[in-house]
């Protein structure tokens, strides 16, 4: 099923030239009717598929979806409002971004489904790099996998310029060892959130990062 209309894509487009509180108040209405409650509703069956995977994934769509409200305190850009909807699927939703889920981006511009680790402790990320060095030909076997290569390509992230010199052997074969986070991300046309099987695209994604993800789950959390 089709979720998004096509005024999904115009009212980013308008509201990228018009990024005030005025132009969004008298949009309000149209933002509520194509944007929120048809993400809030996507979001809802993707979370429902991937429960059925899945049964520790006890949340619901407000514990995933974030804000359209972008926080200015402490940023240069003052305009209020993001030009996209996303949300993050994944055990502890957005309330933990270093527990690793299906990140949903959708925008005028692409689609997008990133997977991977974001915002980790420098713990978490000391635990991640002890367990790819004890476990270097797994980590390639499942990023080599035809699924991972094919959907995702590659692993991005920072990295750091020291690392513990007892893994600098192992990081001499495995270059991510020097990540302070690693993500990776599928990109599509922006018209694919207006298609039938914007679902499915979806789950196909989160299958292909399922198997890195257990690893980085073992890794950290168990």
């Amino acid at each position: 099923m089709a979720y998004f209309e096509p005024d999904f894509l115009e009212f980013f487009k308008e509201l990228a030239a018009n990024n005030h509180k005025d132009w969004f108040d008298e949009n309000r209405k149209r933002y509520h009717k194509i944007v929120k409650e048809p993400f809030r509703a996507f979001v809802t069956d993707l979370i429902a598929e991937i429960q059925k995977e899945d049964a520790r994934v006890d949340i619901g769509p407000s514990d995933a979806i974030f804000r359209i409200n972008r926080d200015i305190r402490f940023s240069k850009d003052k305009m209020p409002y993001k030009l996209h909807v996303s949300a993050i699927v994944s055990r502890y939703g957005k309330k933990d971004k270093s527990y690793p889920g299906l990140y949903v981006h959708l925008d005028p511009e692409h689609t997008r489904f990133y997977g991977g680790l974001f915002r980790l402790t420098p713990y978490q990320t000391n635990d991640l790099r002890y367990a790819i060095a004890e476990n270097t030909g797994k980590f390639n076997k499942l990023l080599k996998s035809s699924d991972f290569k094919n959907t995702f390509g590659e692993v991005h992230g920072e990295q750091a310029k020291r690392i513990p010199k007892e893994l600098k052997s192992a990081a001499e074969k495995e270059q991510l060892i020097f990540n302070k986070n690693m993500y990776f991300f599928n990109e599509q046309p922006a018209e694919l959130v207006l298609s039938d099987d914007l679902l499915e695209k979806t789950m196909a994604c989160y299958h292909a990062a399922k198997p890195i993800h257990r690893f980085f789950e073992k890794a950290l959390f168990e």
